[in-house]
């Protein structure tokens, strides 16, 4: 079964990356539910949070904190909406972490939310704002 998400690990799937390191790796969404929403992947495949071993919970948390600020810092949002599914709503079976921007009054309630697209050449400014922060 091929995995979107490690093809883009791999760099066979294009995508707007916003942060990197050994084991992790952070882009943003393509179907955003804000712009610069950001999904953090494990680079190696997992498919839930019960599945990434212990060795990588201190990290995987650590750089859920950094991209949530980034979306602040980066972006002038008010605050973050930091989410995971597992199993259940999880349009890809590889472990992926959702951060969203938030701002008062950005139309999100609950969570039934509408999907947006950026316009051309958005995401690559969208992507070097949070690029900038996370360097």
């Amino acid at each position: 079964m091929s995995c979107v998400f490690c093809n883009v690990v791999a760099g066979d799937l294009s995508a707007e990356v916003v942060y990197e390191d050994d084991d992790f790796m952070a882009f943003l969404d393509h179907r955003p539910v804000q712009k610069g929403h950001i999904l953090m992947v494990p680079k190696q495949h997992f498919s839930t949070l019960l599945d990434l071993p212990s060795d990588l919970h201190q990290l995987f948390m650590a750089n859920a904190q950094r991209l949530a600020a980034a979306v602040v810092d980066g972006l002038d949002a008010q605050g973050s909406f930091v989410a995971i599914n597992n199993v259940v709503s999880q349009s890809v079976p590889h472990l992926h972490l959702h951060v969203v921007p938030r701002s008062k009054g950005d139309g999100l309630k609950g969570f039934f939310w509408p999907r947006h697209k950026y316009a051309d050449g958005e995401q690559k400014e969208y992507a070097d704002r949070l690029r900038a922060v996370l360097a």
